[in-house]
C-alpha cells in the first residue's frame, strides 16, 4: 500500500509551520488527523489510495499475490500431468493418485507433502516448483490480467446497475399503472 509523505521544499524557518489538518470527509486513516512535524513544510503530496480497513495482517494486494501463489501451483499440476501422459505413464498415475488424496488448495503444503511421498514424487514436486515458478515469472501475462480485471469489474458494475434499474423503474410502473 503507498504511504502519505511530505517533503520540505522551502528553506527552514525559526517559526514551526503550522499543523496540516485533514478536513476531507473521508479522512486516509479513521479517527487520526494528519499533522505536520515541525521540519516539514506545509505543502504535501496527496494520496491516491484508499485505506482498506480490516487488513492489519496483510494487504489486499498481499491476500491477492497469495492466491495467485496457489493458482500458479494448480497451473504448474496441469503442465506437469499432461506432460507426464505422454511420455512417463507411471509418473502420471503415480500423481493422479496422490492427487486423489491430497488438496491443490495450498500449493505450498501439496508440494511439500508430494516431496515427503517417496523419491518418485520427490522428483514430480521438485518439477511442479520448477514449472510454477517459470509460468510466473515467464508465460504468465500480468497486464492482461490487470486489462481484464479492470474490464469485469466496469462491466459487471454496468450490468448490475442497469438490472437495479430496470427493476425499480419495472415497480414504479406497475405502481402508476395499479398492478
Amino acid at each position: 500500500m503507498e504511504a502519505c509523505a511530505a517533503l520540505p521544499l522551502s528553506q527552514p524557518s525559526i517559526f514551526p509551520p503550522k499543523p496540516i489538518r485533514n478536513t476531507s470527509v473521508f479522512p486516509s486513516r479513521p479517527g487520526k488527523e494528519l499533522r505536520s512535524f515541525p521540519f516539514q513544510s506545509s505543502t504535501r503530496l496527496n494520496c491516491s489510495k484508499m485505506y482498506v480497513p480490516g487488513y492489519g495482517e496483510a494487504s489486499p494486494e498481499a491476500k491477492a499475490a497469495k492466491n495467485l501463489h496457489n493458482f500458479f501451483n494448480y497451473i504448474a499440476v496441469k503442465i506437469v500431468s499432461a506432460q507426464l501422459q505422454s511420455y512417463n505413464p507411471e509418473a502420471y498415475k503415480d500423481l493422479m493418485e496422490f492427487l486423489e488424496r491430497n488438496s491443490l488448495n495450498d500449493g505450498d503444503k501439496f508440494c511439500a507433502n508430494l516431496m515427503r511421498e517417496s523419491a518418485g514424487h520427490k522428483s514430480l514436486a521438485l518439477r511442479i516448483l520448477e514449472v510454477r515458478s517459470a509460468y510466473c515469472k515467464n508465460d504468465f501475462e500480468w497486464d492482461n490480467l490487470k486489462r481484464l480485471a479492470t474490464k469485469m469489474v466496469g462491466e459487471c458494475n454496468t450490468r448490475l446497475m442497469q438490472e437495479y434499474v430496470l427493476e425499480t423503474t419495472s415497480l414504479i410502473t406497475e405502481k402508476e399503472t395499479g398492478k
